[in-house]
């Protein structure tokens, strides 16, 4: 299994950070916004997320952990035999949070499509929780 992680330092506190990242069903207003055009919440209770490259996922809440502000979800269909993901918020001192994203994906060659794609979306998320401009998509 390939384990791909993302971590990143934002300049905003982590509760704001958290507050953004628990509000599972507007990740692509809150989160990600233009890495994320769209998402939709299925009759399971799913997200189905439409990502500006047009790719299409189906991800299913496993979990948020409040005392730790830690949320993890699987993706459902698609080419992967598993996708897990963890993210996690932690103080960095005031006004400063650690934003840890860790996905573990089968099979291991998937790990070469969503390394880069967590790359940009971690761009993204981290210009959302300051208040400024997305990066331009690379």
């Amino acid at each position: 299994m390939a384990t791909v992680y993302k971590e990143f330092i934002v300049e905003a506190s982590a509760a704001q950070v958290w507050d953004a990242l628990r509000d599972f069903d507007a990740v692509h207003t809150r989160l990600a916004p233009g890495f994320l055009t769209a998402c939709t919440i299925d009759e399971e209770g799913a997200r189905i997320l439409t990502f500006a490259n047009g790719l299409v996922a189906r991800e299913l809440l496993v979990g948020i952990d409040e005392a730790h502000r830690r949320l993890a979800y699987t993706v459902t269909g698609g080419q992967a035999r598993h996708h897990h993901a963890t993210a996690q918020v932690f103080e960095e001192g005031e006004g400063r949070s650690r934003f840890v994203w860790i996905t573990d994906v089968l099979p291991d060659a998937m790990a070469a499509y969503i390394g880069p794609m967590m790359e940009q979306g971690g761009a993204v998320m981290k210009a959302a929780l300051e208040g400024r401009p997305a990066p331009a998509a690379a």
